[in-house]
């Protein structure tokens, strides 16, 4: 029976590390911790769940030399690389335990859900992978084991690189406020402008750099990354997808939409599985839909709720589509779809009332505008005063605008 073990790099965790710890419980023999310069209460944390804890490291902003020095303490047969704002889904555990006890395989990449990243919800990572002494990190920021893999291929080529065909990550960094907390689009950048000054840039690098430049209004920075990206015959079929699915969000920014709608196509028919070309099938029916393409862009709804029947939002379009196509009771059944995986959602209570409206019942129509109103008062009280006011307009009195 082959053994398998949790390596980790952390620094000040203690508020989310028992959480992934305690999600790998009946599955791994051995937990590795690096940490690099806590001064809470991480690494007793990490003691209290049996984790060997490397506490010398140096940290040097590079995450590569931090994980293989991780990866020098592993004793097990293979090797699973979490974060601390990740946790393995339990669901996963019975077939991970099955694929690597299959011999002549390397690596199994996973599925990841990225919490709180609306537009593109899934990404596939290469984050478990047998023990083996050329198989290393590389690059100091989104450290990968891909570039040491290929190597390896070339002079091992039996090996065999799988994928689990559902979830098996769930990763909340992309949440707003963990972003705002960390400082991450501030690290990122240093690490991966210092790595573009040694090394040059590879497809994967003007992904991830192309990508953050982009989202902090560097535009022709970005795209001139990514394009540089595109014309190299290296690109893996995700990193492709990347570079294709950044540079059509970068389009739409510049209002460039024949552009966008070519490369979200591009992304879109690459072989990947489906699930991970959910952000490009979703931007290209925002586009759609903003064009007031509506038959094609409900197509294109319609297919992401078969990936995906929990995206809320394709609910929430499809509800727009109705109502601007008079549709107004199919209008209604999505909105309340949509509602009924998030309950907080205003934006679609809001338009449910104008359906309601529209189709002639007053009542249901008042119930889901005073819905609205009391969730917007939480989230963003001034919304919640626009919204009374227009519809003040239309009869209905919800009180006075909150101070």
């Amino acid at each position: 029976m082959v053994s398998l073990a949790l390596c980790m790099v952390v620094k000040d965790e203690q508020a989310n590390l028992s959480k992934t710890l305690e999600s790998v419980k009946g599955l791994v023999d051995e937990i590795v911790v690096l940490d690099t310069g806590s001064t809470d209460n991480t690494v007793q944390i990490a003691e209290n769940f049996g984790a060997k804890v490397e506490t010398t490291f140096s940290w040097n902003d590079d995450f590569a030399l931090a994980r293989n020095k991780a990866l020098q303490i592993v004793q097990s047969d293979w090797v699973l690389v979490l974060d601390a704002d990740e946790i393995l889904k339990h669901e996963a555990i019975s077939k991970i335990k099955s694929l690597i006890e299959k011999p002549g395989i390397l690596v199994v990449n996973l599925i990841r859900h990225e919490i709180g990243a609306s537009q593109s919800p899934y990404s596939l990572v290469s984050r478990l992978f047998r023990k083996h002494k050329a198989i290393e990190f590389t690059r100091p920021y989104h450290s990968i084991i891909d570039d040491s893999v290929s190597d390896l291929l070339i002079k091992e080529p039996n090996w065999q690189i799988l994928e689990l065909d559902e979830v098996a990550i769930l990763h909340y960094g992309y949440q707003p406020d963990v972003i705002a907390a960390g400082n991450k689009f501030e690290r990122a950048q240093k690490a991966m402008e210092s790595y573009l000054s040694q090394e040059g840039a590879d497809p994967y690098l003007c992904s991830k750099l192309g990508a953050l430049y982009l989202e902090r209004g560097r535009h022709k920075e970005g795209i001139k990354l990514l394009k540089r990206g595109l014309k190299s015959n290296r690109a893996s079929n995700p990193v492709f997808y990347e570079l294709q699915y950044h540079l059509a969000n970068a389009y739409v920014r510049e209002d460039r939409l024949d552009s966008a709608i070519k490369h979200y196509k591009r992304a879109i028919e690459l072989p990947l599985q489906e699930s991970l070309k959910l952000g490009a099938y979703n931007n290209l029916a925002a586009v759609l839909l903003s064009a007031e393409k509506w038959e094609t862009a409900e197509e294109l709804y319609h297919i992401i709720l078969k990936i995906d029947s929990s995206f809320a939002m394709a609910y929430y379009n499809l509800g727009l589509i109705y109502t601007h196509t008079n549709k107004f009771k199919q209008a209604i059944e999505a909105y309340q779809q949509a509602i009924n995986l998030r309950r907080d959602y205003a934006e679609a209570y809001q338009n449910m009332a104008v359906a309601w409206l529209k189709y002639g019942n007053h009542q249901e129509s008042f119930a889901a505008f005073k819905r609205a109103i009391e969730i917007y008062l939480l989230k963003d009280p001034n919304k919640a005063n626009l919204l009374i006011n227009e519809i003040k307009a239309i009869g209905m009195n919800f009180g006075e605008p909150i101070e």
